[in-house]
């Protein structure tokens, strides 16, 4: 009989990443890996094949060896790609019912392949991440006898509101033709919340897309898992947490942001990037807006172009990042006309920055956000309130920890909807002048404080990543002699 693998290599642990092809998702996951490899774990990164294109397409000059300047700095770190079960040509931002069915049905055969030719190599892999919104992670972690880490990458209200669809569903406030509209308050760990601030896809009646089937199998998957970590902190959501914690495994380790915030060693952008940098110096300390929707949700044109009219009446500098799809990858002019025109030099539109380097220049006052988890994360760090039009998914929950809980940012719509072009402009000249705003960036530095905290190295978050390693570690060496032993009766 050959030796086992805790005599082969009694401490060598190996993790396999694998974050959806969505820019929300890859950036906090990489952070992870980079983290994990800092304790001394070999990772495997794992990207589809469309995902790695579009980081290449938008940067040409970037090796395929993504993660080399990591490798550099002595952390074993290795990249690979595969097939998400679609064409490179295929359109997966036209198409999304398709590929979200795709994501549930085929893409799983291949990460399945894959983890079974990792199982077969040197160093065997000892744990499976994945993102909490993949249905597939346990069933495969367990077929290899894998350690199976669940990855939640928005806030712990959010995860609580889907981890108790079936108490909505018997209440009537989701999956009904005519969902109730009272107050929510029987939810574990959540204050009273309005239906209105439920996540997008808990408001629609018509429970026949994909994601509605996506939402239940996912976390019922996250319930199995061995380790649930939050891309979250206890300072601030602690009901959510401390009652998730109560019966899941919940690590709270976030924010995880890069070493350097303004300018990361390793990314991964879907989209090519502008610098801003010296236009933002030509412009007066806390005078520029900057705007972005985010890198999935799409928008209408209609409301692009009240946005469009609200900045060019505020008078206000601006940056606004608009993707080539950010209404559809079939209609590509969504500006007034005559829009840049008429602000001149006063704004710029780029189809994407680096957005933790422009928060972080001390020309931008202000940030006008889709509410994604990791926007919201970044404008906080960077010390900048918000306001908030938020498009879909977790962001309409978002929103009112922005808004209404923490008081760092302000509405941009009203019952669901964009405010008119003149309130546009009214509210961002509000959020951009000092004396109006005075409130929302005091809330915003004691919150920043709270993360500067939770990030030290006695900090709430620190310490629950170092009890999710350690307890990881020993859950591995478990499942390793139980392997061993499982071998030997064959």
């Amino acid at each position: 009989m050959g030796e086992s693998e805790n005599q082969r290599n009694p401490n060598h642990h190996h993790v396999i990443i694998i974050p959806p092809p969505f820019q929300g998702h890859i950036n906090p996951s990489i952070q992870l890996a980079l983290k994990l490899a800092s304790k001394g774990f070999t990772i495997t990164f794992v990207n589809t094949h469309s995902t790695h294109d579009q980081i290449t397409k938008s940067r040409p000059k970037i090796s395929d060896d993504i993660f080399g300047p990591a490798r550099d700095s002595g952390r074993d770190i290795r990249y690979i790609t595969i097939s998400d079960g679609f064409p490179l040509s295929f359109d997966r931002s036209l198409n999304r019912e398709q590929f979200m069915e795709g994501r549930m049905h085929v893409y799983p055969a291949h990460v399945d392949e894959l983890v079974g030719q990792l199982a077969g190599s040197d160093p065997r892999p000892d744990c499976l991440v994945s993102d909490t919104i993949s249905t597939w992670g346990y069933g495969i972690a367990a077929k290899y006898g894998l350690v199976y880490v669940s990855f939640w990458t928005q806030p712990a209200l959010v995860f609580s509101m889907y981890s108790h669809t079936h108490l909505l569903k018997i209440n009537g406030h989701y999956g009904s033709i005519d969902n109730r509209k009272d107050t929510i308050d029987y939810i574990p760990g959540v204050e009273a919340i309005e239906p209105k601030d439920l996540s997008s896809f808990l408001h629609e009646t018509d429970t026949s897309k994909a994601i509605h089937r996506v939402i239940p199998k996912a976390f019922a998957e996250a319930k199995k898992a061995d380790f649930i970590i939050f891309n979250a902190m206890e300072e601030l959501e602690p009901e959510p947490i401390s009652t998730l914690k109560k019966t899941l495994p919940v690590y709270p380790v976030g924010p995880l942001f890069p070493h350097h915030f303004a300018n990361p060693s390793i990314q991964m952008n879907l989209w090519s990037e502008s610098d801003c940098s010296k236009w933002l110096e030509t412009k007066p300390s806390g005078s520029v807006l900057y705007a972005s929707f985010g890198s999935y949700a799409h928008s209408s044109k209609r409301d692009i172009e009240t946005i469009a009219k609200g900045l060019m009446l505020s008078g206000v500098y601006f940056i606004w990042v608009l993707r080539p799809d950010v209404v559809s990858s079939e209609v590509k002019d969504v500006l007034p006309d005559g829009f840049q025109e008429n602000v001149g030099d006063r704004g710029i539109v780029v189809n994407w920055c680096k957005q933790n380097s422009v928060l972080s220049n001390c020309g931008v006052g202000g940030f006008l956000t889709h509410c994604g988890w990791n926007s919201i994360l970044e404008s906080l760090w960077a010390g900048k309130p918000m306001v908030c039009f938020p498009l879909l998914g977790d962001q309409t929950s978002n929103r009112k920890l922005v808004v209404d809980d923490w008081r760092v940012g302000i509405n941009l719509c009203e019952e669901g909807r964009l405010v008119s072009c003149d309130d546009v402009a009214e509210r961002v000249k509000f959020l951009m002048s000092g004396e109006s705003s005075f409130e929302l960036r005091k809330n915003v530095e004691l919150i920043r404080k709270k993360m500067e905290n939770a990030l030290s190295e006695n900090g709430s978050s620190e310490v629950n990543f170092d009890k999710f390693v350690e307890d990881m570690k020993v859950r591995i060496e478990d499942t390793k002699v139980r392997r061993n032993y499982d071998r030997q009766l064959i």
